[in-house]
């Protein structure tokens, strides 16, 4: 029994650094090309090889839904830095940045779904508010409105507020609440 642990083991090393040839096979690939940055992508492939290591780690060894975390949202910069170096997207890096919001959020559903095996409003919850966030400074950040984030804030505070406590009832909806009564 003690070997086929070690087998195993062995196969999923095997696997994980296939799977990190492959990557760099790719990234070099692409990034041969002689308008394309090699340091930058270098960048992107360093993140999203360091989030394939860490999804290898939450996932076969360790099982903690904070590494799929941080594992999805690696991998999601890192696919974005290197799209960005491909000059794929019309915009600079200096604009998108509210995507790092929105790539917060979504890293947040996998690594809930890994702790509850379920949508959990807890994990739900921040993530919905992560990309609306990141979509309402998005929106600010490719001028779709006429007017500033400071603008926007200063006329429309109170919705912050109304936000918060939505966000926290729908929170509150998730707990379970233990009554402090017992029954004789």
């Amino acid at each position: 029994m003690h070997t086929k642990l070690k087998r195993s083991i062995l196969a999923q090393i095997v696997f994980f650094t296939g799977l990190t040839l492959v990557l760099v096979g790719f990234a070099f690939l692409l990034g041969s090309e002689d308008a394309v940055s090699q340091q930058y992508v270098l960048l992107a492939f360093l993140f999203m090889l360091s989030g394939v290591g860490v999804a290898f780690f939450a996932i076969k060894l360790n099982k903690r839904a904070v590494y799929l975390f941080f594992a999805c949202l690696s991998i999601l910069v890192g696919i974005f830095l290197f799209l960005d170096a491909l000059s794929l997207f019309p915009f600079s890096f200096r604009q998108a940045w509210p995507l790092m919001a929105v790539f917060s959020g979504l890293s947040l559903i996998p690594a809930g779904w890994r702790r509850y095996s379920t949508l959990n409003i807890k994990f739900l919850a921040p993530s919905l508010a992560f990309i609306a966030l990141g979509v309402c400074l998005l929106i600010f950040s490719f001028r779709v409105v006429p007017f500033k984030f400071s603008q926007f804030i200063l006329n429309w505070w109170p919705l912050l507020i109304l936000l918060a406590g939505v966000l926290l009832m729908l929170l509150t909806l998730g707990t379970k609440h233990t009554s402090e009564e017992t029954k004789p």
